[in-house]
């Protein structure tokens, strides 16, 4: 038996383990995110790669504010570039060479690094390419997972991108703390860049064995390929024509040849508008979900945590990286069920606050009570730091990436998925370029700016985000188009045809199988052109 015959049963309907396995495979994008951003926060206090990147005299050199933040922060400007090219390259060349293609530039960024030798600036383009590659990937993955897995499973496949995101995290600063013994030799920082080439592997080689979005070929005509997809992603590849594949195909094909009939969206129509409701909306919703997404302050203590806890005098701060990693990883798999079980919003509006909360409380402490005076507001501070990841963790980490991946219509997807994207890394590069002097100039004090802007992303889910839990993409198209339906009373809307998001009516939809591109489909041709 195939693998596009092989499934099982989730959430009441057959998932077929190619979509398991194209979830698997693909969240390697967001490992890769995440082994980045943990890699540098402890390389930065490695003695070696201050001695060589670092300013001043021999024996005594240090970073400057300016250069540690663009060495650390160019890379965001890279993912940002690489966000914004992603909408070209994912339309080009389909969903999977462009992921392809993302890993390659990924792949260039990091040998750059590593054969970098005394000069900073070699040092920041090869973050900056590795950058193009990241941003490439952040737009791509959660888009292919949103197009190809079947709805029962959407939501917790495109949240494993964030978890993969924590794990990569947790493993650099494993990996950091491993080499931290050989800090004074340039061995402690090229291994953990190299290894992040080969774990970019099974990602640039394995997705193009998966099958295509089914949106990306109906889109381009290829019907047949796209059933044969869309019946892989079901298992069931031997009966393409199966009922359950029948009415998936049936409510994609309607919405894609409406939107066919008006043309390929542009750049413009993403801010202008369209015929299509909401555009300008959902634009402007997804940009600021992941703005936002990384103003929680996250990275933060991510980038910067370990220059952060040094400062606030704990003996260890790697170590004090490794618990943030392990709690980011922990409580990421929660999130993964409240996702399909909750829904989007109510999590969201409830982690901002929670997260507000102990952002306060670290920012209050730590200047009411400096940490390298009171031991005990040491320990409360990082206690407040793990309670404010874990509520990340479980709600913004991984609900962002799926908003993005399930708010925007077919037409303009890419396009507005990668402004969404590019705003995220934005957000990012303010973060990690700021923070330096934000640490100099205010200290502690910046736990209030962040206290702010998740309270205000509370305040903008609740007024302007619609919950998509159990919709299919096209559906969630025609609620964002119901102009007298509010955000905070979307939960209930249910598609036509449906008794309710979970249950099809069968008077509805017993009439409509098979009358839509009903010609017998010659399985291995359509396979073979497909793939």
């Amino acid at each position: 038996m195939g693998l596009g015959k092989a499934k099982i049963r989730i959430n009441g309907a057959d998932c077929g383990l190619e979509a398991i396995l194209l979830g698997v495979t693909t969240s390697i994008g967001g490992f890769l995110f995440g082994y980045d951003t943990g890699q540098i926060s402890g390389m930065q206090i490695f003695q070696d790669f201050i001695n060589r990147f670092g300013q001043g005299p021999p024996g005594n050199k240090a970073f400057d504010d300016i250069i540690l933040s663009l060495v650390v922060s160019l890379m965001s400007i890279g993912t940002l570039i690489g966000a914004l090219s992603g909408a070209y390259t994912a339309d080009w060349w389909g969903r999977r060479k462009s992921l392809t293609f993302g890993v390659g530039m990924f792949i260039i960024g990091n040998i750059i690094q590593i054969t970098a030798m005394n000069s900073w600036v070699h040092m920041m383009m090869g973050r900056f390419v590795a950058g193009l590659g990241v941003g490439n990937l952040s737009v791509g993955v959660p888009m292919y997972q949103s197009e190809c897995c079947p709805r029962e499973i959407r939501g917790a496949v495109v949240a494993s991108y964030q978890l993969l995101i924590t794990i990569g995290i947790l493993i650099s600063n494993l990996i950091n703390y491993g080499v931290r013994n050989i800090e004074e030799s340039s061995a402690s920082w090229r291994i953990v860049i190299g290894l992040g080439i080969a774990f970019s592997l099974p990602l640039g080689i394995g997705v193009l064995f998966l099958p295509e979005s089914p949106r990306w070929l109906a889109g381009r005509g290829r019907w047949d390929a796209a059933r044969i997809s869309m019946a892989r992603l079901r298992g069931l590849k031997a009966d393409p024509h199966n009922p359950l594949v029948e009415d998936d195909f049936q409510e994609m094909y309607s919405t894609i040849i409406q939107q066919a009939n008006v043309g390929t969206g542009t750049w413009w129509e993403c801010f202008a508008g369209s015929d299509k409701p909401r555009v300008v909306y959902r634009t402007l919703l997804g940009c600021a979900i992941h703005f936002l997404q990384q103003w929680t302050g996250v990275n933060y203590f991510f980038y910067y945590g370990a220059n952060i806890f040094q400062s606030a005098g704990i003996d260890d701060p790697i170590l004090i990286q490794l618990v943030l990693g392990a709690v980011n990883v922990v409580t990421t798999f929660p999130g993964l069920y409240i996702i399909e079980r909750v829904g989007r919003r109510i999590p969201l509006i409830i982690g901002a606050c929670w997260q507000a909360t102990w952002l306060l409380i670290f920012a209050a402490v730590g200047i009411a009570r400096p940490p390298d005076q009171y031991e005990s507001s040491g320990i409360l501070m990082i206690v407040a730091a793990c309670m404010f990841i874990a509520s990340f963790a479980m709600t913004w980490g991984p609900f962002a990436w799926v908003v993005i991946g399930e708010t925007f219509p077919l037409r303009t997807r890419a396009r507005q998925a990668s402004l969404a994207t590019a705003s995220n890394w934005l957000g990012n590069f303010m973060i990690s370029f700021l923070t330096p002097f934000a640490d100099s100039g205010i200290g502690y004090g910046f736990g209030f700016v962040f206290f702010g802007t998740n309270a205000a992303a509370a305040v903008i889910v609740y007024f302007f985000l619609y919950e998509t839990k159990n919709l299919a993409l096209e559906q969630v198209d025609i609620m964002y188009s119901q102009r007298e339906l509010k955000p905070w009373q979307s939960s209930k809307w249910s598609p036509e045809g449906y008794l309710d998001r979970n249950t099809r009516d069968p008077a509805y939809w017993e009439p409509r199988r098979g009358s839509v591109i009903d010609e017998p489909v010659d399985d291995e041709k359509a396979y073979h052109k497909e793939s």
